[in-house]
């Protein structure tokens, strides 16, 4: 196997072995490559890796020095749940980083998705919170923070942009983000916000919508606005999305408070499925002036990550099913997942994430392939 393929040790070398030096009998960077590599081929939890290890144990030393064969299930989940999840990230943070080199971010998504079978009643514990951030344009995990509650994503959602380059990019929260603080800290790391409101900030609501109400009556005069409209059919229904944005609208309490706020914006959707109309209005504010249509795209696509994160990772490879539930194994398992899942999207065969999987399974040269997608962008 080409070296270049298995450079994952310029990201991992320097990953601290939690392990006590004279009962170790498997290398860190072993388990970790045999972890990955095991999740690509459709290895859902510890058992299934431990499975594909062996299987594949005469491909694996041809890179690996193995030096006490594959361990065990139980070794791979007690070194997976000791190591550190913050030390973990930061190496896979310097992957991305070199990626993003590459390529151009541009929109960031960040929501949260419950591992709905990693929690324990008996030991007090609610299933582990993920949020993560998602590069909608390149399909790329940029990072995440697992938290113990779904309320608890307010708290965490600082955090995972303290580990983001935010730099130029238009990040997208639902409403649960629709916090100053938060607002304050996407400006601050030289991004721009596009924040959903909804009636967890009653007063700014309201607000919103006695303004556009006002625009409204006076036929926009007055008002900097933009207008942008989009009809889709399919799935037996039509639909049609409606975008409005006023640029530096006056009116709103608190402005200031919202650090770099220059757009308020109302979404207007109707749907017809099978004769029957259906309404809804959304409200969000952005920081970056811009046209109707960039936002109405930003606020569509941000729902990419509900299709082409959660929905791979729940479908796909089985994470609302998994049972790991040790907190540490658990979220780091999480960030394994999303590293295979970035090298699957990154090869170049158009077959589904599934197909990939399975054809990995099947061919260790495909397998060489998926490991090596990165390469060519400097990044394995």
């Amino acid at each position: 196997m080409a070296t270049s393929a298995i450079s994952v040790r310029r990201y991992f070398a320097r990953l601290r072995d939690p392990r006590i030096h004279r009962r170790k009998r498997h290398l860190l960077i072993d388990i970790i490559v045999i972890a990955l590599c095991g999740v690509i081929c459709g290895a859902n939890d510890f058992q299934q890796i431990a499975t594909f290890g062996r299987r594949r144990q005469a491909w694996l030393q041809t890179f690996l020095a193995l030096p006490n064969g594959i361990p065990s299930h139980d070794t791979l989940e007690r070194v997976f749940d000791r190591l550190d999840p913050q030390a973990f990230q930061a190496c896979f943070r310097q992957w991305v980083e070199a990626l993003a080199q590459s390529l151009d971010l541009g929109h960031i998504a960040i929501d949260g998705k419950a591992l709905r079978h990693s929690g324990n009643a008996p030991k007090g514990w609610a299933p582990l919170h993920v949020v993560s951030a998602w590069a909608t344009q390149c399909h790329l995990t940029l990072g995440q923070v697992t938290v113990d509650d779904k309320s608890n994503e307010i708290t965490a959602i600082p955090w995972l942009l303290e580990l983001l380059d935010l730099k130029g990019a238009l990040v997208t929260i639902d409403a649960m983000g629709c916090q100053k603080e938060i607002a304050k800290r996407i400006v601050e790391g030289g991004g721009d916000y596009v924040l959903a409101v909804k009636d967890n900030q009653p007063h700014l609501l309201e607000d919103i919508q006695g303004v556009i109400g006002q625009a409204l009556e006076s036929d926009f005069e007055g008002y900097r606005h933009d207008l942008y409209e989009t009809v889709g059919r399919g799935h037996g229904r039509d639909e049609t999305r409606s975008y409005l944005i006023l640029t530096e609208p006056a009116g709103i309490r608190d402005q200031e408070l919202w650090l770099g706020l220059k757009v308020v914006g109302m979404c207007t959707r109707t749907r017809v499925i099978n004769g029957e109309q259906s309404d809804e209005t959304h409200y969000f504010i952005g920081s970056r002036v811009a046209g109707a249509r960039v936002y109405g795209e930003v606020l569509r696509n941000h729902w990419g990550i509900e299709n082409s994160l959660h929905w791979q990772m729940d479908v796909v490879f089985g994470e609302d099913a998994s049972r790991v539930q040790r907190r540490h194994g658990a979220e780091n398992l999480a960030l394994v997942r999303r590293l295979a899942l970035a090298l699957l999207k990154r090869h170049p065969d158009k077959a589904s994430v599934a197909c990939k999987r399975l054809s990995a399974a099947l061919d260790t040269g495909f397998l060489e392939e998926i490991l090596c997608a990165g390469c060519n962008l400097g990044t394995f």
